[in-house]
């Protein structure tokens, strides 16, 4: 085996994962935004919604199929949607916990905002705390609930038993009730449960039939969505969009993908919602039974609607659906407690094995330290210790390899119009100086996976979202950058750490044995100025533990040109 090929394809294999991030993967818009033909198709009810949503989100490809019976498809809308009336005297409930403020609207009963105490938008915590909801109208507010086939043309105006909760007083929960009256005879109560340690929201709903017919609902809960504005250095390089656990399996659907039409997802629904890099907000249906999810609309804005299947409701009678609502971060401890399999929001890809336990050693480290960017240097240098006895032999490898170069360079020129027997030499060569040609580049092959496990866990972990290392390095899910007074074009400040970084690599090529011819060697040369660009965009965490473990692979390199003597 040619070891110039391996290394070279290992090498590719770098600059093809990086590179297609920097250079195609294009910024997200921060901004919500609303187009003028969703405006126009604000419906007036949770009926008129629902309607409204059957039209938008009619299915016409299913992602999951069940054996188990499907909901009934929601019903197509009415050509015309009426301009909205809004309710004076309907109020707006604030909630307030130990973690977030809410307010619930009494007309339709949204969620009018959802704003997390321990985050804030921005490093600059004058940013404000993190809002999950916008308030972008009374018909488009999430968990909004709808008979369709039994409401009017209005929002219902629900009644609830309380003006406001506040939690700070120490109480472990604390229930809101809110009544809506309608006149076929059915009253639907809404009974919300709110937990002073938890983001959780327990949702149940109950629709009671007065009147002395049968009446046939279709109940359905709606989740409207934008992307989140809130700034976050590595957003643009991951997914941000609808997504779905259903039949075991997580399902992320890109949001241009919509406009192909609405998706439909059918079977056993764990949960639904829509999330980012660090945020998600989250349904999730505890009534029995297979589910339909219709997700539809765009890049701004996303509807997904679970539907709970046709229902005749007898007269004195009453049909119940229990849901959980999750608005708040995707922090792997938290999600775990939840359970109904929500910590699969969070996804490592192929390296999920070996991320979660990298995640669980530096929230560790932090929990004594107090400080991510130690912790990564830590953690880097527990990796390294790990593969120091493999690396050491590659190294050792790749200097005796070196060595025999001027051996190798005779047998080429002596045996260069007989390449079956040039290769037969050169392996009796390597077996009389007991040197294995791709003893170099095992040890990296075999660290690859770790490092890419470590490279999702630096990009997608929450715990590293505005918390500082040090100096002019105070977020390590940022870009690292220095300001020195003057914009600079493009880069707006000096990133310090990742020139560093690409000196380090620069020094730890020089310092490495190669066997490539001199052509090759130039075009190598280049390489840590690629990776430098490369890394410019990338969060200051990874590129700390990048330049970590190049100092690290300089002192193990410089160990071993002692032992072996050039």
């Amino acid at each position: 085996m040619d070891i110039r090929r391996v290394f070279l394809s290992i090498v590719l294999s770098f600059i093809i994962l990086f590179g297609y991030q920097y250079f195609f993967v294009k910024p997200v818009a921060q901004k919500n935004q609303q187009p003028q033909a969703q405006q126009q198709q604000r419906s007036v009810s949770p009926a008129g919604q629902k309607e409204q949503a059957g039209k938008q989100f009619q299915p016409q490809k299913s992602l999951k199929s069940a054996p188990a019976p499907a909901p009934a498809p929601v019903p197509e809308p009415q050509p015309t949607v009426p301009t909205i009336a809004v309710d004076p005297d309907a109020r707006n409930i604030a909630i307030e916990t130990p973690l977030y403020t809410a307010v619930i609207a009494e007309q339709g009963g949204g969620f009018k905002h959802f704003i997390l105490k321990k985050y804030s938008t921005e490093l600059d915590r004058a940013s404000g705390n993190m809002e999950l909801v916008p308030d972008t109208g009374l018909n488009e507010l999430p968990i909004m609930f709808s008979l369709q086939n039994s409401i009017g043309n209005d929002l219902p105006v629900f009644q609830a038993d309380k003006e406001k909760i506040n939690m700070g007083g120490g109480a472990d929960a604390q229930t809101l009730t809110m009544k809506a009256v309608f006149p076929s005879g059915l009253i639907l109560t809404r009974t919300l449960t709110f937990h002073a340690d938890s983001y959780i929201v327990d949702l149940n709903y109950q629709v009671s039939n007065t009147g002395t017919e049968p009446v046939q609902i279709s109940p359905t809960l709606s989740l409207n969505s934008t992307p989140f504005a809130h700034g976050s250095g590595t957003s643009r390089y991951l997914f941000r969009g609808p997504a779905a656990y259903v039949n075991e399996k997580l399902i992320e659907i890109k949001p241009k993908k919509l406009t192909d039409g609405p998706q439909v997802l059918q079977g056993n629904i764990s949960w639904t919602g829509y999330e980012d890099n660090y945020f998600i907000n989250a349904v999730i249906p505890l009534t029995k039974g297979s589910h339909m999810v219709t997700i539809g609309g765009s890049e701004s804005r996303v509807r997904t609607v679970v539907s709970e299947g046709i229902v005749s409701v007898q007269p004195k009678s009453a049909a119940t659906y229990a849901y959980k609502m999750y608005f708040g971060p995707k922090k792997l401890s938290i999600l775990k407690t939840v359970d109904h399999n929500l910590a699969k929001a969070i996804n490592f890809g192929w390296f999920d094995v070996l991320a979660k336990p990298m995640l669980w050693l530096l929230n560790f480290l932090n929990s004594y330290i107090g400080n991510y960017g130690i912790a990564i240097i830590i953690v880097t240098i527990l990796i390294k210790l790990a593969f120091w006895p493999i690396t050491q032999k590659g190294m050792k490898s790749m200097k005796n390899m070196q060595k025999l170069q001027p051996k190798v360079a005779k047998l080429k020129e002596k045996y260069k119009d007989d390449p079956a027997k040039m290769n037969q030499e050169m392996m009796a060569l390597y077996k009389t100086y007991k040197v294995n040609p791709v003893g170099g580049c095992l040890p990296m092959v075999i660290q690859i996976p770790f490092f890419f496990a470590l490279y999702r866990v630096l990009m997608a972990a929450i715990e590293l979202r505005h918390a500082p290392f040090m100096l002019w390095i105070n977020d390590l899910s940022a870009p690292d950058r220095l300001m020195v007074g003057f914009d600079i074009p493009y880069i707006h400040g000096i990133p310090v750490l990742t020139l560093l970084m690409g000196a380090s690599m620069y020094l730890q090529q020089k310092m490495t044995p190669t066997t490539a011819d001199p052509t090759q060697a130039k075009v190598m040369q280049f390489l840590p100025v690629v990776f430098t660009f490369m890394f410019i965009n990338f969060a200051s965490g990874l590129v700390l533990y990048w330049f970590v473990n190049n100092l690290l692979s300089i002192l193990q390199q410089q160990l071993i040109n002692r032992q072996v003597k050039a």
